[in-house]
């Protein structure tokens, strides 16, 4: 079997913390010059927006030469460019830096903040934020951490040794314990363990729980509880240690919600609500990544990292109008 050779390094430097795209022409197709191939490839930013990049230049090949809006169609050919990020609102809370040696950076990550860039979130995401404070454009990510779920992410400082740190989350050897604010229900036999199948559709924002063989597993711990009484207080609430065994997207929001607990600020479970207006902080879901255990693959260290913050709903218990109206607390 033939082996595809890597490609060629970025000859753009990074951005705002941001890597250059990367495109590789394919084989075939009825193209005649790279200008044709890339209009109809990029066609989603509008019209005249890549005839424009190729007069600016801002397209440019593997010597970082601008490619000329006549260069012949050249299947194999690696292309660069930068796309304009979007308009973002800054996330306005601090990204910690927990723990940072020549192998790893350990971060202790705001409510809202995404993990690395995506769709709408690109310059405000705990990666490039995290490039551009330390001076690492090499970082990246060794997992995510969902965008409204707060707490400890892993990034690796050498391309090389990425993948060793990703197979440590691929192969489940990394332990992750997970604390939640949600409802007290003083029936629910606890603690327990979840098993479940959860499907996640691509383009369907929420999870599901299907019939079939479990592939998701979470331990369900409740650590303490608060009676009810008071505005928005009918049930109580309690604050839950929740320990995933498998890694499903949404996984630990599905079998709280499953339980009928759902995690208080869940704009998904148990039901899809309307998106928040961009700069609306109010409502952090109350969902912490507490701590991340493992076993250095590189130095061979024990490593025991533990997040320093704390879910607002249970600080803010006694005064809980306040929290669900008023500023997102941190």
């Amino acid at each position: 079997m033939r082996r595809r050779t890597a490609p060629p390094p970025s000859p753009l430097p990074q951005r705002h913390g941001v890597d250059a795209v990367r495109v590789r022409l394919p084989a075939g197709g009825p193209w005649a010059t790279v200008r044709d191939h890339l209009r109809e490839r990029l066609s989603g930013t509008g019209p005249g927006v890549v005839d424009g990049m190729f007069e600016g230049g801002l397209f440019v090949g593997a010597d970082g030469r601008p490619v000329p809006d006549d260069a012949p169609y050249e299947p194999g050919m690696y292309v660069w460019f930068h796309r304009e990020p979007p308009a973002e609102v800054p996330v306005p809370f601090p990204l910690e830096t927990v723990y940072r040696d020549e192998h790893i950076v350990v971060a202790d990550k705001p409510h809202f903040l995404a993990t690395t860039p995506r769709g709408g979130h690109v310059t405000e995401t705990a990666l490039a934020r995290l490039r551009r404070e330390l001076d690492i454009p090499s970082l990246g990510a060794a997992h995510r951490l969902d965008r409204l779920t707060a707490g400890l992410v892993m990034f690796t400082v050498r391309p090389e040794e990425r993948g060793a740190y990703q197979c440590l989350f691929r192969d489940r050897m990394v332990r992750k314990e997970y604390e939640a604010v949600a409802p007290y229900e003083p029936a629910l036999a606890l603690p327990r363990t979840v098993r479940s199948r959860i499907l996640k559709e691509r383009g369907v924002l929420a999870a599901r729980e299907v019939e079939g063989e479990p592939n998701a597993v979470s331990r369900v711990e409740l650590l303490e509880h608060r009676p009810a009484g008071g505005p928005g207080r009918d049930r109580g609430l309690g604050r839950y240690r929740l320990v995933p065994r498998t890694g499903q997207t949404h996984q630990l929001r599905v079998h709280m919600n499953a339980l009928g607990l759902p995690i208080l600020g869940d704009p998904l479970y148990p039901e899809v609500a309307p998106p928040a207006p961009p700069g609306d902080f109010r409502r952090p879901l109350q969902l912490l990544a507490r701590e991340l255990a493992f076993t250095d693959p590189v130095t061979g260290r024990e490593h025991l990292f533990r997040s320093a913050r704390s879910l607002g709903a249970w600080t803010a218990y006694d005064d809980w109008a306040a929290y669900a109206d008023g500023p997102g607390r941190q």
